[in-house]
């Protein structure tokens, strides 16, 4: 824990401090070039001030004639000694006259005054200068086209000359031709010596003022800050250990600054997870419970559908197959097949509205009705007619079914149906995929006392008739397009599938929706059933079945 503390204080002063110098640092830069600014202004001044008087002293008119003649004269040795006596006076390092070439790279000499501390020697009238600074070479060609003066600021290449400005600016004869370049440095030893005074006086100041502020800083920042977070560090570490809430730690943390919202905010956040982790047991346990009877649901669910395949491996007139894929635990489609007697055979799918638990309720009814009176040798007309009736006693849910029911004749291929607002099924024969002929009727459930007309066709050996729920027309992509009753007729055109055995055929057909849907989750449950003539039966002598339409 020592080490903790140790740890977050040091970041915090480390912070404060790197903050601290930045500022000074800022803050002495700034005063710093504030200061060099003024006084180099000064000293540039005071530079064009003597160029100023300089350029009173000199004849203009004849300094081209000096520098032809290379002859010199009492009136140039006055102007010399004017010169001479300006540096003294003024503490210049130098004071030069100059004419330049056409490109400015050469400068020859036509007055030159030297302060004798400077260790440098006078430069006789017409000496030549090359090689100059590209910088200053550029001033000057500006300063003598334009006719500006100009100033500039540098430190020069010798020991004995050290900082200086200078101060240039043209010389014009009578006629106004610049005719020569006047030059002056002036030193800035004084500059120097203010600044280094400046910076050790301010740099001084402002490191005792920031101790200062950091031991004042320090104290109040352990006290009002450190303290209080590791407190709370210590409660959560605490809190995350045995998960038992001890909110009067944190509630000593007597603060109405964010620390102490924080430490308020902890302690109500560790009684709600205390509260929380029991209620979230509490449901676990539930969920389990009730997860476990929606297996054992699940299970019944799919027990009591026909799953054994082949179905009836002893009748070689026909086979059949289905799969149900249901969208939660349990669904509301269903279907069925089993043989009223040695002759007929009964073919059932439904689809129940909504899902889960109540539709896998309602489904069980449904599918219990329907097969009790299809049993009994009743058409598939009467047998929705009965089934209707009951199952809208007592349906305060509102519950529906679509369902469509059919009874094949096996020796003669008859095959009488029903469809109860069901999606109509596909007749596979001879390469082509075509919807079943029929008027679809009422829902199952949806209003008493329904009349179910029945219809009739005759199934060829070779046929095969394709029953499903719209969970298949209607899966969607993850764009929200449908599957389509399109793209289902076409996919059963492909001539290979009849070749193949049911089973295989009803698993492309999954394939194929999956590709479609493209990772979607499915939106409903998907129940598929598929009926395939062989051959004509032989004929039973049964009284069982009549074919009994009712009313229809």
């Amino acid at each position: 824990m020592k080490k903790r503390i140790s740890g977050l204080s040091a970041k915090l002063i480390a912070s404060v401090l790197l903050l601290s110098v930045l500022l000074c640092v800022a803050i002495s830069s700034m005063g710093y070039r504030q200061f060099t600014t003024v006084l180099e202004a000064e000293y540039n001044r005071s530079a064009y001030e003597i160029a100023e008087t300089a350029r009173t002293y000199l004849n203009a008119d004849r300094l081209l004639e000096y520098l032809e003649t290379g002859r010199t004269d009492a009136e140039y040795e006055a102007v010399q000694q004017k010169l001479d006596a300006l540096v003294l006076s003024t503490n210049t390092y130098l004071i030069y006259v100059t004419s330049l070439s056409k490109d400015y790279t050469t400068s020859t000499y036509i007055f030159d005054a030297v302060h004798p501390d400077t260790g440098f020697s006078r430069y006789e009238l017409g000496y030549t200068a090359q090689d100059m600074d590209p910088a200053y070479q550029r001033e000057v060609a500006r300063i003598m086209t334009t006719g500006e003066r100009s100033a500039v600021y540098f430190y020069s290449y010798t020991e004995a000359s050290g900082a200086h400005t200078t101060a240039a600016i043209p010389v014009q004869d009578s006629s106004g031709q610049v005719v020569a370049f006047l030059g002056v440095e002036k030193a800035m030893t004084e500059l120097d010596n203010a600044r280094s005074t400046y910076v050790r006086n301010v740099m001084g100041i402002t490191v005792l003022a920031v101790i200062l502020f950091l031991t004042l800083y320090i104290g109040f920042l352990r006290r009002q800050v450190v303290s209080p977070i590791l407190t709370i560090t210590r409660e959560t570490q605490r809190f995350a250990q045995d998960n038992v809430a001890r909110v009067e730690v944190l509630d000593g943390i007597r603060k109405r600054d964010e620390i102490g919202v924080l430490a308020k905010a902890i302690g109500t956040m560790e009684t709600d997870i205390v509260r929380y982790v029991q209620n979230l047991t509490a449901v676990t346990a539930e969920k389990e419970r009730i997860g476990a009877e929606l297996h054992v649901a699940t299970q019944i669910q799919a027990d009591m559908l026909p799953r054994n395949f082949p179905a009836f491996p002893q009748r070689g007139e026909f086979d059949i197959y289905a799969t149900m894929t249901p969208a939660r635990e349990v669904g509301g489609d269903f279907y069925d097949f089993f043989l009223i007697d040695p002759d007929h055979l009964a073919v059932v799918i439904a689809d129940v509205s909504g899902k889960g638990v109540p539709a896998a309720l309602f489904m069980v009814v449904a599918k219990t009705l329907i097969k009790n009176h299809a049993q009994a040798g009743l058409g598939p007309g009467r047998v929705f007619d009965l089934v209707n009736n009951q199952l809208c006693e007592n349906n305060e849910a509102g519950m529906f079914v679509t369902a469509f029911l059919g009874i094949l004749e096996i020796s003669t291929g008859q095959f009488t149906y029903v469809s109860a607002g069901h999606n109509p099924p596909l007749l596979l024969r001879g390469g082509r995929a075509n919807w079943l002929p029929g008027k679809r009727n009422f829902v199952l459930a949806g209003m008493e006392d329904i009349r179910y007309r029945q219809q009739q066709t005759v199934l060829e050996p070779g046929d095969r008739l394709f029953l499903y729920t719209d969970g298949v027309t209607e899966a969607q992509d993850p764009r929200g397009d449908f599957y389509t009753d399109a793209r289902l007729q076409a996919f059963w055109t492909q001539n290979e599938l009849a070749l193949q055995p049911l089973p295989e055929q009803l698993q492309q057909l999954h394939s194929d929706i999956a590709d479609f849907a493209g990772g979607a989750e499915q939106a409903d449950d998907i129940t598929m059933l598929l009926l395939q003539i062989k051959e004509r039966g032989q004929t039973y002598a049964t009284d069982h079945y009549t074919g009994d339409a009712g009313s229809a």
